[in-house]
């Protein structure tokens, strides 16, 4: 194999120019031990996957670009697919993109001599950072996935990395106290109590809200409450799990929704939107209406439809070029979006790095500039 070294220092110097402090960490790290196979999404179906091993003939680009590579879909590990293998479904395990793994350890800010907390090890990537910079003694690794652990413990040992790394579920108890810091590379809604009692007063935590895209780093203070701020630009990641999988989509939901009238029908008064595109909008309308799942698509005439869809069998649909919107169930869906946009505007469309957090054992909290409005999760 070429001489991973190069590839590993071309991709430190993309990643690292506003973290010089952990270029030597990214150069020392062969990612490719890490993820020797991974998948990615066929052209047919967004929720089919195809086995990617690295080609013999470049074996390193990939691998060392700085992309998310997707490990596991659904139940199935890269590791324990055959060479045509296909998995369908959400994935369930990933190695982020180097970049944003390096801000957030550069917003984490951990010294040499402090302890610190890894959430959601995954491949054992951040882990292996971590460890290089600081050592292994000071780092602990945790995942809920048993078979994650065991062979990012096998392969961080390959080239020497030997942090520790525990199987066990995230919101509940964790390994050890009194740590200096805290990452997290799953999101949690709201941010779970034992974390607040495993870190030490001073300590921070650098984490997402789950379905957001809020990257927040927050400082605990006294009596277990941490204050902190959203960071400037949005940052996703697969929410904290128990279980295999995660809840299988709201496909019975959407056939529902799909063209039925529903039981309120009514004029169209707002401007459809993307919420792909638009993640501010669509972090403040989760944060209002945890778990709603949309989806949307363009009609005949390339005018854009939206389908709200909740668990309970509330839908909402609002179709640009009809100018209507469909709604059924208990909830009104597009009647929630719509407040969320017109208190959001009444407050001048304010940019979310704004937005201020709190964190206590009972509940999170987020709330805008001057208070003028304050969600509790």
């Amino acid at each position: 194999m070429t001489d991973w070294t190069e590839a590993a220092d071309k991709l430190a110097t993309q990643v690292t120019s506003n973290a010089p402090e952990w270029r030597d960490a990214v150069t020392a790290t062969p990612r490719h031990v890490l993820v020797p196979r991974w998948w990615e999404p066929t052209r047919k179906h967004p929720f089919e996957w195809q086995l990617v091993t690295p080609d013999a003939a470049d074996p390193l680009s990939q691998v060392y670009s700085d992309e998310t590579l997707v490990t596991r879909v659904g139940a199935l590990h890269a590791d324990h697919a055959g060479p045509e293998g296909r998995a369908h479904g959400a994935p369930t395990s990933s190695s982020t993109l180097p970049g944003l793994i390096v801000r957030m350890l550069h917003l984490l800010d951990a010294r040499p001599g402090q302890r610190v907390l890894d959430i959601g090890t995954g491949s054992g990537y951040s882990a292996a950072l971590l460890g290089y910079r600081l050592g292994d003694n000071r780092v602990t690794s945790v995942d809920v996935d048993p078979y994650l652990v065991q062979i990012a413990r096998e392969r961080l040992a390959t080239f020497g990395r030997a942090p520790e790394i525990a199987a066990v579920d995230a919101t509940g108890e964790l390994p050890g106290e009194d740590y200096d810091r805290m990452i997290a590379t799953v999101s949690v809604r709201p941010v779970p109590a034992s974390w607040l009692s495993a870190l030490r007063p001073g300590g921070r935590i650098v984490t997402t809200i789950a379905g957001t895209s809020l990257l927040v780093s927050a400082e605990l203070g006294r009596d277990l409450v941490a204050q902190g701020r959203v960071q400037l630009d949005p940052a996703s990641f697969m929410r904290t799990r128990t279980t295999v999988d995660y809840p299988a989509r709201l496909d019975n939901v959407y056939a529902a929704a799909r063209d039925s009238d529903g039981d309120q029908v009514r004029s169209l008064t707002q401007p459809v939107p993307n919420l792909w595109t638009d993640w501010e909008l669509r972090a403040l309308y989760e944060l209002d209406s945890a778990n709603i799942e949309h989806r949307s698509a363009t009609d005949d005439n390339g005018d854009a439809i939206l389908w709200l869809l909740a668990a309970d069998g509330s839908w909402a649909r609002a179709e640009e070029g009809a100018g209507r919107v469909h709604q059924s169930g208990s909830r009104r869906l597009w009647d929630d979006l719509d407040r969320v946009r017109a208190r959001w505007e009444e407050a001048g469309r304010f940019p979310l790095h704004q937005l201020d957090v709190e964190f206590t054992p009972e509940t999170t909290s987020v709330t805008s500039p001057d208070g003028y409005w304050t969600i509790q999760l």
